[in-house]
């Protein structure tokens, strides 16, 4: 969009639960947006939401929060779609697609139908099969629909590193790959920290014996870090607010970040017609391109095995929906 076309900031967020309440929450306080409109079927609860932030307006810089509607999609810069059913314990991510499915389907024609020029983020799970969905559904061009994908895991790495090798998360360097579940995969090979491999850097850093065993109780941590907390608590809801933050940055200020995000493939890492996490350039159009990394010959077999479990899904989601 052009800068006419953007006189403002406005995000509509779709589901006022536990995840896009905290979303809203996090994204008030940082002073991204100048309008946020909280839409739910459940309108009580949109409005209390609301009003609950809307009166934490004396500590945070200014920006009009409301409940809305569907109205609201038709001048919106980005759509948050949060909204689906919960994760019960013990459930997987894509044991949710049937129940979410049809919820992304009749959302993304209601976007539609306003004309709508925003960016459209899918946060709600599984958010690989789901951000496929709400691409297909909307028809708009590749890049416009992504998904929260693996941002959250990538973040979740970085701190289980950082603990293990003391030093700031924010000078470690790495991805997690593919679904947002349990295909999911840590890219060694692009990890770094202080510019050094972290294959090189580990073995001499001295802090543990078996640095190939710790790789993977490293990447399996990240791998249940979610269930472990749903197990907990119900929910998980901060860490991905604040990531969702990260990503809706990326697309206001047009930064350009490389971040994780679910992608629509078209070729890339010789994947087609599936959704799923590969490093991306975030800007103000969305995914404005596919980083098309160097992966080890395994890391390129687990990004291929990853695709294949997405694409099963999807074929009995198009099953059960014929």
């Amino acid at each position: 969009m052009s800068g006419e076309d953007r006189k403002g900031r406005k995000v509509a967020v779709v589901g006022a639960g536990a995840v896009g309440a905290t979303f809203c929450y996090a994204l008030a306080q940082s002073g991204l947006s100048d309008e946020i409109a909280i839409i739910d079927q459940n309108h009580d609860l949109a409005h209390g939401q609301a009003l609950d932030l809307a009166h934490g307006q004396a500590f945070f810089p200014p920006v009009r929060i409301h409940a809305g509607d569907s109205g609201d999609y038709a001048d919106a810069n980005v759509v948050v779609m949060t909204a689906g059913a919960k994760q019960n314990p013990g459930e997987t991510r894509l044991q949710l697609l049937r129940k979410n499915a049809s919820i992304i389907a009749e959302v993304t024609g209601d976007i539609v139908r306003t004309g709508s020029r925003a960016v459209l983020i899918v946060v709600s799970n599984p958010v690989d099969v789901l951000t496929y969905v709400a691409a297909r559904e909307t028809g708009w061009e590749r890049g416009r629909v992504l998904g929260s994908g693996t941002v959250l895991d990538s973040a979740r790495f970085r701190s289980l590193l950082s603990q293990h090798c003391e030093i700031d998360a924010h000078n470690v360097h790495g991805y997690i790959l593919g679904e947002h579940g349990d295909s999911e995969y840590a890219a060694w090979s692009m990890t770094h920290v202080a510019g050094m491999q972290i294959d090189e850097y580990c073995p001499v850093c001295g802090k543990c014996s078996d640095w190939m065993a710790e790789r993977k109780t490293i990447e399996q941590q990240v791998r249940d870090s979610a269930y472990h907390i749903i197990d907990y608590k119900g929910a998980t809801c901060y860490a991905i607010g604040l990531a969702m933050v990260r990503i809706i940055g990326a697309v206001l200020r047009g930064e350009k970040s490389v971040l994780t995000v679910s992608a629509m493939l078209d070729g890339e890492y010789g994947l087609t017609d599936v959704c799923l996490s590969v490093p991306c350039i975030v800007s103000e159009q969305g995914i404005e391109r596919v980083v098309e990394a160097n992966l080890s010959p395994e890391e390129a077999r687990a990004l291929s095995s990853s695709a294949a479990v997405l694409k099963a899904v999807i074929a009995d989601l198009d099953r059960v929906t014929q």
